[in-house]
């Protein structure tokens, strides 16, 4: 019988709910130990990092302190697109590093979908990766617009047909057939996985390294050398910050990121005649051209699972249990699941769940290192953590060992955002901005037209 403790973490997601190994959390830190480096949080990130150590440097000390068990935020809740999406302006990095870095860091991004690949191969993780690719499909008159307009910069980056290119709907219809598509983006730079398989075996791989995780073990003082809870702490030379989402509720850092949240829901495993309709053999990854983002893909049991945003932020960055589910969100994503494959209406749904994912200010993630005082810090992903966790992780681990390489000289590596606005602005402005791509479809849905002021105030807040 599962206890109540594991039975609440199965509760947070689809994918926490199917991992077949127990949820049971592990020891929590109750002394005063020495470490190396000491990492606070293990999700991807912290997980990334301290294998990525481990593997260099088998001999190294690393200590993860978790709050509640592995994978339990964002790792364990997200749609499951390892995908080559990085949160930030390829423009603004342009202009402020030049334009060869800009696509060296996309290039970057589009490596680790093979490295993260291959370390799920090396290590055994049965995270059901599968390198299908991605497709935003048009389903209106002003995706089209987009998407193409989407495609020629993509062209006039340097980026070919190897990377992205258009399917005309005839084609679109081979791979996955979506009820009024007009066309679609196909990448190859996206694997479909299982989130919580993978982090939970990146924990093992961890662990078989050497590696310490303590869970339910919340941190409450972080500083030059040293890491509490309220049992025990780690002094190390090296602390890493992995706290994503929950990063607001450190002390001093509470307008380091706006803690927003995407929700998710699962149908049941689908008969195979559905599938026969739909398509979808090759697990690609799906969006669509829309404002309000939407992400889904088709899982190993051959469920739908089917995420997007809506939710509001919460006032002084509120993160919640409460927060997880909003049943308005959950209507709005049944019925927008229902419009692209109306054959799955009667198709029950078995999950609900839902997370806090972190914004920085300027939309734009980063990595950073001060080799004086051993602190470091990654995250402010924007729901495209995934896969830009293991290139952190990588990152960090070349930083903390003093290697000079092609990632420690990426653009995002000790970029700093600005202090989100403190309340109550914070929370008149994100919400603000999280009401305009909602009112931008609602338009277009209406008109048929594209929302032009709208996607301009849309630019100006992402860059």
């Amino acid at each position: 019988m599962t206890n109540p403790a594991e039975a609440r973490y199965r509760s947070r997601s689809l994918w926490l709910d199917t991992v077949p190994e127990s949820l049971a959390a592990r020891p929590a830190l109750r002394e005063s130990v020495d470490a190396d480096v000491v990492i606070v949080g293990a999700g991807f990130t912290g997980l990334w990092t301290a294998y990525e150590l481990l593997r260099r440097e088998p001999t190294l000390r690393v200590v993860n302190l978790e709050a509640e068990i592995a994978g339990f935020g964002a790792s364990g809740r997200n749609g499951g697109w390892c995908s080559a999406l990085f949160a930030g302006s390829r423009d603004a990095t342009a202009k402020s590093h030049g334009r060869g870095a800009a696509v060296e860091l996309q290039r970057a991004m589009f490596a680790t979908i093979d490295e993260i690949g291959r370390v799920v191969d090396d290590e055994g993780i049965d995270a059901h990766f599968h390198k299908g690719g991605n497709l935003e499909v048009a389903t209106r008159a002003p995706h089209v617009a987009r998407l193409e307009g989407h495609l020629a910069s993509e062209r006039a980056w340097g980026f070919d047909e190897a990377d992205v290119r258009w399917l005309e709907p005839e084609e679109l219809g081979q791979r996955v057939r979506v009820a009024g598509a007009r066309g679609a983006l196909f990448s190859p730079h996206c694997a479909r996985v299982h989130p919580a398989r993978l982090v939970r075996g990146l924990a093992a791989a961890v662990e078989r390294r050497g590696g310490t995780i303590y869970e339910q073990s919340r941190v409450r003082e972080i500083a030059g050398g040293r890491v509490a809870t309220a049992t025990g702490e780690v002094r190390a030379p090296h602390v890493i910050v992995a706290t994503e989402g929950y990063t607001p509720s450190l002390e001093g850092r509470h307008r380091d990121v706006a803690p927003v949240y995407s929700l998710m829901i699962a149908t049941e495993p689908l008969s195979d005649a559905i599938w026969d309709a739909i398509g979808w053999s090759d697990c690609e990854t799906l969006a669509d051209g829309r404002h309000l983002i939407i992400y889904a893909q088709r899982t190993a049991d051959n469920r739908i699972a089917f995420g997007g945003r809506g939710a509001p932020y919460h006032f002084a960055s509120g993160t919640r249990d409460e927060y997880d589910r909003d049943r308005g969100v959950f209507t709005e994503l049944r019925q927008v699941l229902h419009e692209l494959f109306p054959c799955v209406r009667g198709a029950r749904v078995t999950h609900e769940w839902g997370g806090p994912l972190a914004i920085p200010r300027d939309w734009y993630s980063s990595v950073t290192y001060d080799r004086r005082t051993g602190m470091g810090w990654a995250g402010g992903y924007v729901g495209d953590g995934v896969s830009t966790t293991n290139l952190a992780g990588r990152t960090l681990a070349d930083l903390i060992l003093e290697q000079d390489t092609e990632l420690t000289s990426l653009p995002w590596v000790n970029h700093s955002s600005p202090k989100w606005e403190p309340e109550p602005f914070r929370w008149l402005g994100v919400n603000a901005g999280l009401r305009i791509p909602a009112g931008a479809d609602a338009f277009e849905t209406r008109t048929g037209r594209p929302s032009r002021w709208r996607e301009a105030v849309l630019r100006r807040l992402v860059g």
